[in-house]
Parts: structure tokens; C-alpha cells; sequence
């Protein structure tokens, strides 16, 4: 029997009960999305999240966030011009790894569409806590239930759709306890079929998207916490025109358990957590088979971690913490060849990597109006391709079958024998925030950060087009930056300039992989004003990156952007109008293949808005691309199938509504 949405989403929480009795839940910070007179926070992420594609979306009001499109979801960041491998993403805490190559899975497809975490994106190392940053860092938080007067539930339950692609959404929460000791349910369901562009070409983009969570939180009189989460999620039959083929599965099952307490002037923390994620993509169950033979690629990664860290306060004036956190990850990705039956090559040849790390980090307020901090860090990192000598048949160009295996491929394109990889990374930084005058700050942050080359960038081995190098090294970079808010009246600012120097930056280039000296800089700026009622935001990011050693530019930088919104908010409702802009991109490097071409600049306005309809209900409602332009940012994929358009388009107008109640 088929099961519908709602009986889907209701199972998934089911069998996440039924999986364990714990649960995770953090209190609301760095909240991203603006709070309106009349709402909550949790009301307005509920609101926002309804008429998105995916919760990674909400992202895209920051300027110095792109987002790389692939198909109609996976989603993929592009932070201050790096990307991939280069941004980490925490769930929770957690930190979750794709199971496919080609990235269909990024991280961040596996936000919450149920719960709506805050979203907060770091871009330089002010903690050394959640490991060193590279290139940015995206922390999703998800709050705890709220039980207003006294309640012992509280829940909401959304109803949604768009009509380009004919989208559907519904969600829903019930929690049951008290601040102190709750357990709480929540799942969804989301699907949508092919949208079409501004010129009304189709573009393969459809997919099915459920959830189910279950999360508990108990705390005794004495601060000492148990928390606990479970959850699993499941797509089918997502397309993806920026790849060769299209993922009919992907599970991930996540499984997180924190406990705490306080202890002399502050607390100890201690969290554990498991991430399992399973993909199949293929190339004939979701497109006309174009190839000359059936492929499948079967993929899965574990990740099991544990941290421990200790936060105190000395004095008045100083803050410390000290941790300690092992990670442990295992990637294995096999391509068949359906056909023939047989395994055609080993993408991820049995990869392990185990990490442990210590940090040590400080705080200190030497005067009333200057803050300085400073932090270490230490990881070990060891990898390995246990498969790699495992063999399989790869046809030559002269029609020939030799036995092949992905020790043979590296030592045949780079000339490395040895894929036992064992890297010492050593991180710090130094920060200032000077409060120069009343509703004035400076704040300096310089850093060294050192990355441990991932695990596609090592190892991946697909028929010898594209492979990994094993003896890659390390990645270093050192920041610098400076930035200058203020406040006067109704206005606020801050404008930001940076630089991020990167020794042995890892560039891909025609699917190979080679160490360079880079550079990337940039500036951001925002001006916000408001009188209560009225408000306006502007936004400016601009980045250059630069090969140094070739004297050209990067490949996959975003083009000048620039955001402005004007918001109406009264009594609980809102009106939105947003102008997205970007420059033409024409520092490009084509010899890369990660760049097609120069990129048109485009405009693109969208409105939206919120409404009550009585105490526990509202509409909320989003008119994007009003005046149907077809655009894609630079940073998206190319279209494998070459057909219409040379990127991975966005949708044309798009008119999306959601009803949710809360209780």
C-alpha cells in the first residue's frame, strides 16, 4: 500500500521513537531572519522556512552567501568564495558528511523542514571549539519547545505549496512536558516536480523529501542535563541536470546524545553522536538512458563522534575553555556497471579517517571597553584507502579490458604510492573588539587555520577522468579581519573588509587535484535603518580570488552582490520586498572546467509577507522572480545535458503560500 504524506511524515517520528528515547535541544541565538512586531522567533523561522525550496535558502539574504544549484534540492554554500569541502556545516553539534562524490548530498540538505533552526555562519575562528575555519562554517541550532502560560503541549502543524512545479509542503511539532523535562515529536513531507525557468524551459528538478524526529530534554534542580535527539530522513527520485545522473535514495540517519552540568564558576559538556547516510544515484530509473551502459553508483559514510569541553570564568573579567573532541569517519562509493554486472570503479575505495583534536581558548576584558581573545588548537588526522588495492576491469581507448585499481590510478596520474595519510594541523587566533565610543565597535580577528585535504580531494578515483591525490598537502590559511559597527539613531552599519591568504590551497582542475598559493579578499558592507514600522537593509559582498602561482583567477567565484529590502511590519504582519543583484562574472578560469563561461549579471525582485489570521493562525506568502527572469548565480553547476542552458537554472516566477497553526 502506498503511504501518503501525512501517514509518511507521522511513521518517520514513529520509528524515530522507536529508535531512542533521548534528545537535543539548544536555546535560540544569532537568530538570522528578522523578528517582527507580534512574532516570535520561532513563529518567524516557521513562517520563512514554509515558502523556501529548503531550509538552506534562508541563507541567501546574506551577501556573503551563494548558493551552488544543482537541481531542485542539495542546495550547496558558497561562503566568501569557497565551498565544498572548505565550509563546514554543524547540525546541532553534529558534524554530518555527504555520501555521494558528486556532492547531491551536501551537509546542508539534511537541515530540519519540521523544526526551522536558527542559522548562523561563522566566517573567521572566533572559538576553536567546533574544530579551525577554513573557508566558513554554518551552525544550525535547533530551539527548545517554548510552553507559554503554564501549557503542558505546544506544536504547530504547516500546509504549503507553490504552483511552478506544482510544490507541496506539510510539517508539523507536538511537545508534551515542561522546560525542564519534555519529549517532543516532529516530521514532514515536501515534494515538488520539474519548474520551469524565466524562458519557460523545463528544468529537471523534482523530488521527494520526508522527515521524522523525536527529541527529549530532561534537567534537575541542580543544572545537571540529559539531552537526546533521533531522526531520520529520506529522499527519493531527486533530479539533477548538473550531473550525469539522478538520486533515486538517500537515508541519513542521525543519533545525538549531550549531557552537562555546572561546575565550579561554569559547566562541562560532554556530547556524542552517530550520522549514517546511504545514497544511490544512477543514470536510466530517472532520465532517458543517454549512455552507452547502465551505471549505478551505491555510496554510504558513518560518522561517530564524541567532545568534551569545560567552560569556566576567572574573575570578572576573563573566560576560558578547554576541550577535547575524536571523530571517526568511514566513506565507501562503488560504480556498477548494471549491464555487465560489475563494479566499473571504486569512487571511494574504503576511505577511514579518524581524528582527534584539543583546544584551548581565552577571553579577556582588560578594560571596560576592550575585549582580547585567543585561542589553540591541535588535530591529528589519519587517513586511509583500505580498498585501494582492491581490483576491477576499466576499459581502454583501444577497446581493451585491463584490471585497474585505485592504487594503480594514483601512482599512474600523480605518482604516488602511498595512501596512509597522517596530517598534524596546528590552529590559533588572536581577536580585539575596542567599543571606541557608545554604539561604536572595532573588531580585529587574524588566524591560522590548517585543513586537512577531504576525503574526494584524496581519494576519489572514477576510471582514471577523475582522481584524487593521496599526497596532498595540507591547506593553511591566514586570515585577517576588520570590521566597524555602529548604531546612531535609527541607523546601524557595518562595513567589513578581509584577506585570506591560503598556502597550498587544493585546486581542482580538469578533475585533477594539485596544491597551490592563493589569495582571496573582499569587502562586505550593511546599512540597515528603521522606525518601527518601516525598515530597509542593504547588503554588498564583493571577493577576488587568485591563483598565484598561475597569476589567474580562481575558478567558482561569485560576482559582485548586492541585496536590499524594505520590510512593513505591524501588529504581526510583514510585507517584504527584496531586489537581488549581481555583476557580470568575467574573471573566470575556463581551463579549470569548474567555470563554463563569463556569467550575465542579473536583477531579480521578489515580495513577501506574513499575516495573522486569528490568535494561533497565519498566512505567509512569497512571490518570487515577479517579473520571470531566467538567471543563475555564477556558482551553480553546468548542465551535464547541455540541451537549453548552459547553468542550472533558477525557477521563473514562482508563487508559494503556506498556512500554519501553532498552539
Amino acid at each position: 500500500m502506498k503511504k501518503t504524506p501525512l501517514v509518511r511524515c507521522i511513521s518517520l517520528a514513529l520509528a524515530g521513537c522507536a529508535m531512542t528515547p533521548a534528545v537535543y535541544a539548544q536555546a535560540d541565538e544569532a537568530v538570522l531572519i528578522r523578528v517582527t512586531e507580534g512574532q516570535s522567533a520561532e513563529a518567524a523561522r516557521l513562517s520563512a522556512a514554509a515558502v523556501q525550496s529548503e531550509p538552506v535558502e534562508r541563507l541567501a539574504a546574506s551577501a556573503s552567501v551563494s548558493l551552488s544549484r544543482m537541481g531542485g534540492r542539495g542546495l550547496d554554500p558558497v561562503i566568501r568564495g569557497q565551498n565544498e569541502e572548505r565550509v563546514d556545516v554543524l547540525l546541532d553539534g553534529m558534524r554530518v558528511e555527504g555520501a555521494c562524490p558528486s556532492r547531491m548530498d551536501p551537509p546542508t540538505s539534511r537541515l530540519s523542514t519540521s523544526l526551522a533552526p536558527v542559522l548562523d555562519v561563522r566566517t573567521n575562528n572566533r572559538t576553536l571549539r567546533w574544530g579551525p575555519i577554513a573557508g566558513g562554517q554554518i551552525v544550525a541550532t535547533t530551539a527548545a519547545p517554548v510552553f507559554a502560560d503554564d501549557n503542558l503541549t505546544t506544536g504547530h502543524l504547516t500546509l504549503g505549496g507553490s504552483d511552478n512545479g506544482e510544490g507541496k509542503l506539510v510539517n508539523g511539532s507536538v511537545a508534551v512536558g515542561s522546560k525542564d523535562a519534555y519529549i517532543r515529536m516532529a516530521g514532514g513531507y515536501d515534494e515538488a516536480d520539474d519548474y520551469e525557468d524565466g524562458d519557460g524551459n523545463e528544468v529537471r528538478s523534482a523530488y521527494e523529501n520526508s522527515e521524522g524526529r523525536v527529541d527529549a530534554a530532561w534537567t534537575a534542580d541542580n543544572g545537571l542535563f540529559i539531552k537526546g535527539m533521533a531522526s531520520r530522513q529520506e529522499e527519493r527520485d531527486v533530479k539533477f541536470p548538473g550531473r550525469g545522473m539522478d538520486a533515486p535514495k538517500t537515508d541519513t540517519d542521525l543519533y545525538r546524545l549531550e549531557v552537562g552540568a555546572p561546575v565550579a564558576d561554569g559547566a562541562w559538556n560532554l556530547m556524542t553522536w552517530q550520522a549514517d547516510v546511504d545514497h544511490v544515484m544512477d543514470n536510466f530509473s530517472l532520465r532517458e538512458q543517454a549512455a552507452p551502459m547502465k551505471m549505478l553508483t551505491a555510496s554510504e559514510t558513518r560518522t561517530q563522534g564524541v567532545r568534551l569541553s569545560l567552560d569556566q570564568r576567572a574573575g570578572d573579567r576573563t573566560d576560558w575553555a578547554v576541550g577535547i573532541d575524536y571523530e571517526t569517519n568511514d566513506w565507501d562509493a562503488a560504480l556498477n556497471n548494471v549491464d555487465k554486472e560489475l563494479v566499473a570503479s571504486y569512487l571511494w575505495p574504503g576511505v577511514e579517517r579518524d581524528r582527534v583534536g584539543v583546544f584551548f581558548e581565552q577571553f579577556t576584558r582588560i578594560q571596560p571597553d576592550l575585549q582580547l581573545g585567543a585561542g589553540l588548537r591541535y588535530d591529528r588526522v589519519e587517513m586511509d584507502a583500505t580498498k585501494a588495492d582492491d581490483t576491477y576491469m576499466l576499459k581502454m581507448m583501444d577497446g581493451a579490458m585491463v584490471p585497474m585499481s585505485a592504487a594503480k590510478a594514483y601512482e599512474q596520474v600523480y605518482g604516488t604510492t602511498n595512501t596512509e595519510v597522517t596530517d598534524d594541523n596546528f590552529s590559533g587566533f588572536v581577536s580585539s573588539e575596542w567599543r571606541y565610543a557608545p554604539n561604536r565597535s572595532l573588531d580585529v580577528v587574524a588566524s591560522h587555520s590548517v585543513r586537512s585535504p577531504g576525503v574526494t580531494e584524496r581519494y576519489v578515483n572514477k576510471m582514471l577522468g577523475w582522481v584524487g591525490d593521496p599526497g596532498l598537502d595540507t591547506e593553511k590559511h591566514h586570515k585577517l579581519e576588520v570590521s566597524l559597527s555602529g548604531r546612531e539613531g535609527n541607523w546601524n552599519w557595518r562595513p567589513t573588509v578581509w584577506v585570506d591568504q591560503v598556502d597550498d590551497y587544493v585546486l581542482r582542475s580538469q578533475d585533477r587535484y594539485t596544491n597551490i598559493d592563493a589569495r582571496l579578499l573582499g569587502v562586505e558592507g550593511e546599512l540597515g535603518w528603521s522606525n518601527g514600522t518601516w525598515s530597509s537593509r542593504s547588503r554588498l559582498a564583493s571577493v577576488r580570488g587568485d591563483n598565484l602561482d598561475a597569476d589567474k583567477p580562481l575558478p567558482r567565484i561569485p560576482s559582485i552582490q548586492f541585496i536590499q529590502a524594505v520590510v512593513w511590519a505591524y501588529q504581526g504582519h510583514t510585507l517584504t520586498a527584496e531586489w537581488q543583484v549581481a555583476r557580470r562574472q568575467d574573471r573566470i578560469d575556463e581551463e579549470s572546467g569548474l567555470d563554463p563561461s563569463t556569467s550575465p549579471g542579473y536583477g531579480v525582485v521578489n515580495f513577501s509577507g506574513t499575516h495573522p489570521l486569528m490568535a494561533n493562525l497565519s498566512i505567509t506568502w512569497a512571490l518570487d522572480n515577479v517579473f520571470d527572469k531566467t538567471w543563475a548565480p555564477h556558482v551553480s553547476k553546468a548542465d551535464a545535458l547541455g540541451e537549453e542552458f548552459f547553468k542550472v537554472n533558477e525557477p521563473g516566477r514562482t508563487v508559494r503560500a503556506a498556512l500554519t497553526a501553532r498552539w
